[in-house]
C-alpha cells in the first residue's frame, strides 16, 4: 500500500513539474506506471498536468479498461502500451510536448539521430529516432512499436516526445534530457549546428552504457548483457521516489568509464 502511495505522489509530482516548466498546455501529455503485470496507473483524460491529484489518478488495465478512479483514460494510451508490449524491463513512460524537442519534431529534423555529447550516449543511448507521423490510433501505435526495442526515447513527428523507463523518475529524467539536447542543438545552428561524435567513440560509450545496466536496448546496441537500473541524467527540481534505490556508485562509475573511454578514442 505504501508504494502504491509513493507512486502516485510521484505521477503528481512529475505531472506538475511538466506543467511548472512549460512542457505542456492545456489537456496535453500524459503519464503510466506499471502497478502489476496488467495493471497501470495513468493521469487522467481532459485535465490540466496542474490538475492532477490523488482524486483524478485512474488505475487501467492492458487494454485500457478503466478499474479504478473515475476519471476517463486518455485517448493516447496506445502508445504507452506499445512502449510496455516491446519491453519487459519498462515499468513507466511519460509523454510530453517540451518546446524545443517538439519544435524539432513538427519540422521534420532529425538532428538528434546522431550522438553529440557524450554522457548523453551513456544516459540515453546513441539515437533519439524521429518517428514518421501517423494518425492517431492502430496507426501511431504501430508507428511508435517499430522503435521501441531500440531505443528508450523518441520524438514523434508533428506531435511531441516520449520516454521511458525501469521507474518514473528514470522515464522522466530521459525525457528531460531530450529536451536538454533538443535546446543545445538549438542554440548550436546559427553557429553551424551540433557535431556529431566520432563513430570509435560511440562505440565505446555504447558498452560503457551496457555495462552501467542501462536496460535492453542499451544491451541490444552493445551487444552483451544489462541489468536495470537507473540511468544517470541531469539533475530534477521534481520531488519523486525512485522505485529502484539511486545509486550514487552507479553515477560514479558511468562518470568515470565516460572518461576512460573519450580518452582511448582521441577524446577531450
Amino acid at each position: 500500500m505504501r508504494a502504491n502511495r509513493e507512486l502516485r505522489q510521484q505521477v503528481i509530482d512529475i505531472s506538475h513539474a511538466l506543467h511548472d516548466r512549460g512542457w505542456v498546455a492545456n489537456h496535453d501529455g500524459n503519464i503510466t506506471v506499471r502497478l502489476a503485470s496488467d495493471r497501470f496507473l495513468a493521469t487522467p483524460t481532459a485535465t490540466s498536468k496542474r490538475a492532477v491529484d490523488a482524486k483524478n489518478l485512474i488505475e487501467v488495465d492492458g487494454q485500457g479498461k478503466r478499474v479504478s478512479g473515475t476519471a476517463r483514460p486518455f485517448s493516447e494510451l496506445n502508445l504507452h502500451f506499445a512502449v510496455y508490449s516491446g519491453r519487459d524491463d519498462i515499468n513507466a513512460v511519460v509523454h510530453a510536448h517540451p518546446p524545443h524537442a517538439t519544435a524539432l519534431a513538427c519540422s521534420g529534423s532529425r538532428v538528434l539521430e546522431r550522438p553529440f555529447i557524450a554522457e548523453a550516449v551513456v544516459s540515453i543511448g546513441a539515437t533519439v529516432p524521429l518517428v514518421p507521423f501517423a494518425v492517431p490510433g492502430p496507426a501511431a501505435r504501430e508507428a511508435l512499436a517499430s522503435v521501441v526495442g531500440d531505443v528508450d526515447a523518441a520524438l514523434m513527428e508533428n506531435h511531441g516526445v516520449i520516454a521511458w523507463g525501469a521507474d518514473l523518475e528514470q522515464a522522466y529524467l530521459r525525457l528531460e534530457l531530450v529536451e536538454h539536447l533538443a535546446r543545445i542543438a538549438t542554440i548550436a545552428q546559427p553557429g553551424g549546428g551540433v557535431q556529431p561524435l566520432p563513430e570509435a567513440a560511440v562505440t565505446a560509450l555504447l558498452q560503457k552504457r551496457a555495462k552501467s545496466g542501462l536496460g535492453k536496448a542499451a544491451e541490444k546496441a552493445a551487444g552483451g548483457k544489462a541489468v536495470i537500473a537507473c540511468a544517470p541524467a541531469p539533475h530534477s527540481s521534481v520531488r519523486t521516489v525512485a522505485l529502484t534505490k539511486p545509486s550514487s556508485e552507479l553515477s560514479k562509475v558511468v562518470r568515470e568509464e565516460i572518461v576512460r573511454a573519450l580518452r582511448e578514442h582521441g577524446g577531450k
